[in-house]
């Protein structure tokens, strides 16, 4: 499952998206017991969960989901602001290999300002007789901001990275992939197809069109190549870099730190294309339009919108993609998509006073997938 289960502070902050509802749904007593009952109801082995509010996780939500039989991982975001990223697993389910927070912050790089984080853990499935691949799950919260579509683009890089390292496996190979999250781009933008095709010609695109959150003309710089300075360690194949420091015998004293700086810098220029890509291959478990209507689906819903910012991104089996040519099948994992969750239409959600109401306590509506691992 993959929920923004909205925080309070955020509601109470921006009170103006909520002026549809009833006073009563919004306070934080009404809504996590509804919270609360969704999650038990659908009873998913792994929760990835936005806008956790630190002092409700500490006090609630980490108590009443360990008394459901989960293990909890929690990554605040930087900074001022009090929510952040949670994983939690079904300990009879699986066994913890690794937890791998993602800090989007850069204090050295003036780009990253943003207090936005991800988080990665590596789950091993508990499964009898049986030699079981790891799963690496992931869930993150980008920036909200549509007109910025080069920060947007640079953390997911950074989470990319992260899965990267973490998925890697011995033979060269990556274990079964989830990425959760609200990502606040749409369907079909730039950041959305880079994300599922493995690749993207950024040259000449405006930094306010990466999300396709708004259609007008604000934010239109178009983004700079590279988006992200070299300094910031991951390469347009959003991998971590390793250093390419010239080797310097302990006599050599004429080499200094700024000409191995220089060496670097100049090492990396040279290949710098406008070419983003990644090396999963990754489906999407929603297909964002109704079969038979084309109608859109919505994942949130409040005064301002009505539209799909979050996802379940998985790596599809191998049979999947087999037929696609030049598809990097030694990297993707053994993940077949049995059933999901139907998501609403905007009209469907206003017919119960949109979001939150009643019975729906986020401004967001989860997102569940059944998956079955293949050995």
């Amino acid at each position: 499952m993959s929920y923004n289960i909205l925080s309070q502070d955020l509601l109470e902050d921006n009170s103006h998206l909520y002026r549809h509802c009833r006073r009563l749904v919004l306070h934080w007593s009404f809504r996590f017991p509804n919270i609360l009952k969704e999650i038990k109801h659908f009873d998913a082995d792994v929760l990835c969960l936005q806008e956790v509010q630190e002092d409700h996780y500490g006090t609630e939500i980490r108590p009443s989901l360990e008394s459901l039989g989960y293990h909890c991982e929690y990554k605040m975001r930087t900074g001022k602001k009090p929510d952040g990223c949670a994983i939690c697993f079904k300990h009879s389910k699986f066994s913890l290999l690794s937890v791998n927070p993602v800090e989007f912050y850069r204090r050295d790089i003036p780009l990253l300002d943003r207090d936005n984080v991800g988080l990665v853990l590596l789950l091993q499935p508990k499964i009898p007789c049986a030699a079981s691949p790891a799963i690496c799950v992931a869930n993150t919260h980008l920036l909200y901001n549509p007109r910025r579509g080069d920060i947007k683009l640079t953390q997911l890089a950074m989470l990319l990275a992260e899965i990267s390292s973490v998925a890697h496996q011995k033979d060269g190979s990556c274990c079964p992939i989830v990425i959760c999250g609200d990502f606040n781009s749409v369907p079909g933008s730039p950041l959305y197809s880079f994300i599922k095709e493995g690749k993207l010609n950024y040259e000449g695109l405006a930094i306010g069109k990466v999300s396709g959150q708004e259609q007008s003309s604000r934010g239109q710089r178009i983004l700079s190549i590279p988006i992200w300075p070299p300094n910031l360690g991951i390469s347009q194949n959003c991998v971590y870099e390793v250093q390419q420091v010239p080797k310097v015998e302990k006599t050599d004293s004429d080499l200094t730190q700024t000409e191995l700086k220089k060496t670097e810098v100049v090492v990396t220029a040279e290949k710098v294309s406008s070419n983003l890509q990644h090396h999963f291959s990754l489906s999407s478990v929603y297909s964002h339009y109704f079969p038979d209507t084309g109608i859109p689906e919505v994942t949130t819903c409040h005064s301002r919108s009505a539209i799909t910012v979050d996802y379940i991104f998985y790596s599809a089996e191998k049979e999947d993609i087999a037929r696609l040519p030049g598809a990097e099948v030694a990297l993707v994992g053994g993940l077949k998509l049995l059933a999901r969750l139907s998501l609403l239409t905007e009209q469907d959600l206003w017919t119960v006073n949109g979001l939150p109401n009643e019975n729906n306590s986020s401004d967001h509506l989860p997102l569940l997938a059944k998956f079955r691992l293949e050995l």
